[in-house]
């Protein structure tokens, strides 16, 4: 999880910080929580925000708990997998990264919450109420990531583009980078998970969608 916390969000982080952006510019911030905004994968949200972001994304302990006892069932059920259809195992894999990396983020944020008296933006939002791809990795998946991603990446591609193509158009190429990217860290990330030489099956899911969301947001216009 190192490689997720540091090798990607933290570098952002210092990225946007050298840039006067992002939550580490925050000049109220003390030195503990520099260090735990730094650190952890945690977006510290303003109090005007604060109504908003709780009707978003903070969820009752129920649901947690609900989530941490699926997340035991697909444990349980992967005993019997030779009996179950490969399709359904891998429908089964998604709902158990999704409920990991939750439970997992949350997790830290509850830590960072109550040591350091942060109000923290939540990092996901019921993904599997999507109602579009544009829905999806905009406002639900991953959110910490998302916004990284948007401050880093798309938003100074968007400003470069749009003095080429015009605003409405530059919003396509700008998506495609941010994906791109994307798809960059993810690979490494990987490697420092498994560190095994790339397949770049994640490079080519991460263009998939890309071009996807591209289509959708064209069509949308039209």
């Amino acid at each position: 999880m190192t490689s997720f916390f540091i090798a990607w969000l933290s570098n952002f982080k210092l990225l946007l910080l050298a840039f006067d952006k992002g939550s580490l510019s925050d000049p109220t911030l003390s030195p503990p929580q520099f260090l735990a905004i730094g650190c952890f994968p945690i977006r510290k949200t303003e109090p005007k925000n604060l109504r908003q972001e709780s009707k978003r994304g903070y969820k009752q302990v129920w649901n947690y708990a609900l989530k941490g006892l699926l997340l035991a069932a697909f444990v349980q059920i992967y005993h019997f997998s030779e009996h179950i259809h490969p399709k359904v195992i891998l429908v089964i894999y998604s709902f158990h990264l999704y409920i990991l990396l939750e439970l997992m983020l949350a997790a830290v944020a509850a830590l960072v919450r109550a040591t350091l008296g942060l109000q923290l933006e939540p990092q996901f939002n019921e993904p599997y109420l999507s109602t579009s791809l544009q829905d999806f990795w905009g406002n639900r998946w991953n959110m910490m990531v998302s916004c990284a991603l948007r401050l880093t990446v798309y938003d100074p591609t968007l400003s470069a583009w749009t003095r080429i193509v015009g605003r409405e158009s530059a919003s396509l190429p700008a998506v495609l980078a941010t994906f791109m990217v994307s798809a960059v860290m993810h690979e490494l990330m990987f490697y420092y998970l498994g560190r095994k030489r790339h397949n770049w099956e994640i490079t080519w899911f991460s263009i998939l969608h890309g071009v996807c969301l591209v289509v959708e947001i064209a069509t949308r216009r039209r």
